[in-house]
């Protein structure tokens, strides 16, 4: 009863408070030209305090009263207006003119960099864009509490993430996506796959994100769902030292039992210290391929590696995060240099049970027997070290020089435990199979860029000079089957087969390195006289040109344990046979000719190099008709050279492309008032198939239980892009935008089931595709909302999209794939945010929800079901106290309702899921919790 009068009285009072209230408002204007100033203060008491909104109003909420009002702006005289009389209930108007400081600006230099990781700065920007875009600032990043840009970007309207790491635009798959480091490309960081990881980006180095969703002179030719900038910290203003310290617990993780084993001393930080490598000495393939079985196995006996091929138990520790942030200023001879340096480690663990199946073609009766069905027991460690190191050197208002250079390293320690059944052959085996697995990825991404302007302004070159660099090393995955009878109490025998197999009793060593050099340039020119100061508006040619060289290396090799059968006279004793996986590849088990035989099963396939050209041009103007229409149009010009040296048993598929693109583009807006505009945008795009597509590698994936394969023929799609968005701007940090977009690709390339036995999958190449699509985003302030200033410190953001999609196989394909959605794409997806900051009390916490449609993850054909992923409604909780002394306190929760991950096939050919289709895949990765405590110096 006491917490209900308690309530009462509190809504009572808050109530009270805003019907006592008055309103001050109006609009602050420049003396001179009559202009609306943007971001000028408007102060009545120390706690309010409003900023002008794009059209210079403003609005504050007061107690009856008089006030003294002061009004202040950069390069402005500050204005006191006294004797400002508020009454409850009534709205006061003042309207200020600011005068022009020129005698101060006379006087002093002021040099300052722009802020652009805000809020308002990023809605500013959107709306002032030549383009249709979306995006986030480091301000909501911040709020969010997200670890890493894959994170983040999510929460941008149409955007959702794959496998945590990757980045899927409008529903469209990765691959259709460029991403771009400070407007350098970036290179991809998966071997089977063109994608940027984007959980190597620690949202501390993050400026801003920015998705660009309609085509540019300047935006890379090669994309269709966003042409993604990611913008990280560049220049300070003061010295600063900041520390922060983090842990997480998540729900079955955490001091629970998971599978491990020793690696190396190195692998807290990240890499293999040699341990898992091949030595030195070890011959090559051909060497080893051309010696007898008598000497391969003395090799075997004398392998430097481990004989671990089955895990053990530990308990995981809670997760540890680490940053540590250096922001200096000096000067040099006048000049201002800015250095930002970010040093982050994390240290994090996963426990994940998965459940698979696979199923056999349906009996004539139309029932369906399985193939196999097994329980995965993952566990992984994951470590990661990251630098951020930029550098800025401003050397006068017109020049400046950029440095900036960002490293990643990441070690993943996996080991897997399969049990289950395989009905494959005559009689049901059960199953107990293991992979031990370890990767380290190093990506190193750097660029030397500079800005040069005229005094007047009125011409501005920027260049740029980048290197990008990958290495992903996989060395010593064991994989190892073990059998027995169903029903049987018997041990689990090892698996060897006679042959060479991808899966049985084998090492597995891969090596990935690519390089990439990258130089651009553009001259942007503003058409105006040098006595205007309408900037903004004046007519502006761009003229630019992109330049990149990228060579890849990709080595594979695979050693097995396989069963004598007659070589040399002898077979492989039965005794040994029938040793359990601990014991059985011992060096004494290598004996020739009645022991194992140890071999290597490396092939022609199972390496390639390849090199692309790129080399692009591009031109493009924007000038504005009658006050109130923009437009921005021009041609890209891109020439493209994409070689792969590649070959399998069956021959050399060499691969030599060469093309020149001629790619157009217009983006037009008409302003309705400074509030409201509506754009209209179309362009001509392109998506090239990577070296790993076109590369006639087979590689054996133990944890999806599949095999795949590169398709040498593979063409480059093209894509017609057209998009009509409205957008309303309320207020300096309030936004809302409806849009519509339409995409028509010729020649899609999708990853395809292959029918056979087991799962196989390779890519291929549609007819043509259609995608169409809604999306809407809002961002709204409740300060209007009330006087109530609990109610008033809240913000919403809401983002949500309507896609519907159908691709076509051609002529020769069935019934069934002439009419579907197109693969990775979603048919709805909804983001929403509730944000509440109090500056005062440095509270601030955010409630966040996610979901997405049913969406295709593998496609199939008329003998092979496709898979897809169900939805799931993912929450997320955090809180933050900002302390006085400069400390902070953040917690949260990740995935609050845990969810499970549900992959389905469509069994019954249906074209959609439905309560007949059988499950695939399903696991949960259990709620995440977090707590960090920062300090800055």
């Amino acid at each position: 009863m006491k917490a209900f009068l308690l309530t009462l009285s509190l809504l009572i009072s808050a109530t009270v408070s805003y019907a006592q209230q008055g309103t001050l408002s109006g609009k602050v204007k420049d003396k001179k030209t009559g202009e609306a100033i943007i971001g000028a203060t408007v102060s009545a008491t120390t706690s309010n305090v409003a900023a002008t909104d794009l059209d210079g109003s403003y609005s504050l909420k007061l107690a009856p009263g008089t006030y003294k009002v002061t009004v202040t702006y950069v390069s402005y005289k500050p204005l006191t207006l006294e004797g400002i009389k508020i009454e409850a209930g009534k709205t006061t108007t003042l309207n200020p003119a600011l005068e022009d400081d020129a005698h101060s600006l006379g006087e002093v230099t002021v040099v300052a960099e722009r802020q652009v990781n805000n809020d308002i700065s990023l809605i500013k920007d959107i709306k002032q864009s030549n383009v249709v875009v979306s995006g986030m600032s480091n301000e909501q990043i911040v709020k969010a509490q997200d670890r890493d840009a894959a994170e983040a970007v999510r929460r941008i309207p149409g955007v959702t993430i794959q496998d945590n790491r990757f980045i899927i635009v409008r529903g469209l798959s990765e691959r259709y996506n460029s991403v771009l480091l400070n407007n350098v490309l970036t290179p991809s960081s998966e071997v089977d796959v063109r994608a940027f990881s984007f959980d190597v980006l620690p949202t501390s180095v993050i400026d801003r994100i920015l998705i660009y969703k309609s085509p540019a002179p300047e935006l890379p030719g090669d994309f269709a769902g966003g042409a993604i900038k990611v913008t990280t910290r560049n220049a300070v203003t003061e010295n600063s030292t900041t520390f922060s310290i983090g842990t997480g617990l998540r729900s079955g993780t955490t001091f629970k039992q998971y599978n491990t084993y020793k690696g190396s001393k190195t692998d807290f930080l990240g890499f293999d210290s040699g341990t898992r490598q091949l030595a030195s000495n070890f011959p090559s393939t051909a060497q080893f391929q051309g010696l007898s079985y008598e000497q391969k196995n003395q090799y075997g006996q004398n392998l430097s590696l481990s004989n671990v091929w089955k895990p053990e138990q530990s308990t995981a520790a809670p997760d540890l995060r680490l940053n540590v942030g250096l922001n200096r200023v000096f000067d040099l001879g006048g000049n201002r240099l800015s250095s930002i340096t970010s040093i982050s480690y994390s240290n994090s663990h996963l426990n994940q049970n998965t459940t698979r199946n696979s199923y056999q073609q349906q009996r004539p009766d139309g029932g369906v027997d399985p193939e196999w069905s097994y329980v995965d027991q993952l566990s992984g460690n994951s470590v990661r070290v990251g630098v951020l190191q930029n550098f800025s050197l401003r050397l006068n208002e017109n020049n400046k020089l950029d440095f900036r250079n960002l490293f990643n390293q990441i070690g993943v320690s996996q080991a897997t435990v399969r049990e289950g059944f395989n009905y494959q052959s005559g009689s049901t085996a059960e199953e107990r199979n293991y992979a031990l697995r370890y990767e380290s990825r190093s990506i190193y991404t750097g660029q030397l860029q500079g800005t040069h302007s005229t005094a007047d302004q009125r011409n501005t070159f920027t260049w740029s000079a980048g290197y990008n660099y990958i290495s992903r090393n996989e060395p010593d995955l064991r994989r190892v089957r073990t059998q027995r009878n169903a029903g049987s109490e018997g041990p689990f025998q090892v698996q060897i087969a006679s042959g060479i197999t991808l899966y049985d009793a084998s090492r597995f060593f891969s090596d990935l390195t690519e390089s990439a050099y990258i130089a651009e340039g553009q001259w942007q020119h503003l058409f105006h006289a040098a006595d205007s100061t309408d900037v903004e508006n004046a007519p502006k040619l761009n003229i630019g040109f992109y330049a990149e060289r990228k060579d890849r290396e990709f080595n594979a090799r695979t050693l097995n344990y396989k069963r004598n059968t007659g070589a040399g006279g002898g077979t492989t004793d039965q005794a040994i046979l029938n040793l359990p996986v601990e014991q059985i590849f011992a060096p004494q088990n290598l004996t020739y000719p009645n022991g194992l035989l140890f071999d290597e099963g490396t092939s022609i396939a199972d390496q390639y190099n390849a090199a692309n050209t790129l080399v692009a041009g591009y031109a493009g103007i924007a000038k504005t008709f009658l006050e109130k229409i923009n437009l921005y149009g021009g041609v890209r010009a891109e020439f493209n050279r994409r070689e792969v040296n590649t070959a399998d048993q069956s021959g050399s598929y060499p691969v030599d492309d060469k093309k020149l693109y001629v790619l157009p583009s217009v983006n037009a807006a008409y302003n309705f008032s400074l509030r409201s505009l509506v754009r209209v945008a179309y362009g001509m795009t392109v998506n090239r198939p990577e070296f790993r597509e076109q590369a006639r590698f087979n590689f054996y994936d133990f944890n999806e239980n599949a095999s795949v394969q590169g398709n040498s023929n593979l063409k480059t799609a093209t894509i017609h892009n057209l998009d009509l968005r409205y957008e309303f701007y309320p207020s300096a940090a309030e936004f809302l935008s409806l849009g519509v977009f339409y995409k028509r690709f010729v020649n899609p390339i999708e990853t395809k089931l292959v029918p056979g036995t087991g799962i196989n999958y390779t890519y291929v190449n549609g007819k043509y595709a259609n995608s169409i699509g809604v999306e809407a985003e809002v961002r709204k302030s409740f300060l209007e909302l009330s006087g109530n200033k609990f109610i008033q410190n809240h913000s919403f953001v809401l983002n949500a999209s309507l896609i519907h999609s159908r691709v076509n196989l051609g002529d020769e394909a069935s019934s069934e794939e002439q009419d579907r959605p197109m693969m990775g794409q979603s048919p709805y997806i909804v983001n929403t945010g509730l944000y509440f900051q109090d500056e005062q009390t440095g509270w601030q916490y955010s409630i966040m929800y996610n979901v997405l449609g049913t969406r295709i993850y593998r496609v199939g054909d008329s003998q092979t079901p496709s898979i897809y992923e169900l939805p799931r409604h993912v929450v997320d909780i955090t809180i933050t106290k900002n302390f006085k002394n400069r400390m902070q306190v953040k917690a949260g929760v990740t995935d609050l309702f845990n969810q499970q991950f549900r992959f389905k096939e469509d069994t019954n050919l249906s074209g959609k899921i439905d309560a007949s289709d059988l499950p695939i895949y399903n696991f949960n990765r259990g709620v995440y919790g977090t707590f960090t405590l920062g300090y800055t110096f």
